[in-house]
């Protein structure tokens, strides 16, 4: 599988400002009930960590006069989010934090008769890249030598991921094309239960967030062998990234708050405003830090422009996945 172009934006793009725009406070509008707040995924991945610290701080420091309500939604790699605030009916009241399903979901199931279009910007949190983990007992520390096993293996080689087209599945995908790699791939409910079962050594290697994996790797358990980002991340200083082995291919997750369709201008302008607190705040600044994400900030426009090409970027990945 070969990759004519970059996927995704280059993070601090020319035509992103240095301070989050925030829309203008909507005068009188506050949520009238408690706060549907989806999470495209299942419990423990990195969505959910991410859903849950933004709602952590929003409740401490009372910036809403309603509580958010997370709720994992992750069926049909998030179909089941998608359908919810696509038939949602109070649009003022339904939020969805998002991963790169948002786009891929669609794509591959199209009689969802999903459009993404349709839905409402809010804010971008910050994108995060994939990394190779293998266990520490694998006695695996290199990617050439992940490689040759794989390869010696033959076919018997076992990862998880969350699902055929899903984001793991893209960056495996290419991997194994680059590298003419066969190996078995088992779909989980979320990233969470993938490194979990890494960890239990149910399977041999997985494509997680760092986030998703950080816990086992403070705790010596995972090695990190591979990073699919443009640079190599300051977390993890010694792991060298797939352009360095001669590959354009980097790949990151969004991390992003979208509201539902029809939602009201007022209201949008008010989520706005909350979560762009949090974005400003120690709490998520020192998140990103430690949680090696990357910041993409963009205003309305620019975020639809974004999703357009994303659409775009992810009809060409998953239809060389299908070649």
């Amino acid at each position: 599988m070969k990759l004519t172009k970059r996927l995704f934006l280059a993070l601090a793009a020319g035509s992103t400002i240095a301070t989050l725009p925030i829309a203008a406070f909507a005068d009188g509008w506050t949520p009238k009930r408690p706060i549907d707040f989806t999470i495209m995924a299942g419990a423990g991945g990195g969505a959910d960590q991410i859903a849950r610290f933004i709602q952590s701080v929003v409740e401490a420091n009372d910036l809403t006069n309603r509580p958010l309500i997370p709720t994992n939604r992750g069926g049909g790699s998030g179909a089941e989010s998608l359908l919810h605030l696509k038939d949602a009916r109070d649009p003022d009241h339904t939020l969805l934090v998002t991963l790169n399903s948002f786009y891929t979901t669609p794509i591959r199931q199209e009689a969802l008769g999903v459009d993404i279009e349709t839905f409402t910007p809010i804010i971008m949190m910050g994108v995060d890249p994939f990394v190779l983990w293998v266990h520490k007992d694998s006695g695996i520390t290199t990617f050439e030598e992940f490689v040759a096993k794989v390869k010696e293996m033959d076919g018997e080689f076992v990862m998880g991921g969350t699902g055929t087209g899903q984001e793991d599945s893209i960056v495996i995908a290419y991997m194994s094309g680059a590298y003419d790699l066969k190996i078995k791939y088992i779909p989980y409910d979320g990233g969470g239960a993938v490194a979990k079962d890494l960890a239990g050594k149910q399977i041999m290697a997985t494509v997680n967030n760092p986030s998703e994996a950080k816990g086992f790797y403070e705790a010596g358990d995972f090695v990190p062998l591979l990073a699919f980002s443009d640079e190599r991340m300051e977390a993890y200083p010694d792991v060298p990234t797939l352009k360095e082995k001669g590959h354009d291919f980097s790949y990151y997750n969004q991390r992003a708050i979208v509201g539902a369709p029809g939602m009201s201008d007022e209201a949008a302008a008010y989520y706005r405003d909350v979560f762009g607190k949090v974005y400003d705040s120690e709490k998520w600044q020192g998140y990103l830090v430690s949680e090696s994400l990357s910041p993409l900030i963009m205003d309305e426009a620019e975020t639809r422009a974004y999703w357009s090409r994303q659409v775009q970027n992810h009809r060409q990945l998953l239809s060389e996945m299908n070649n």
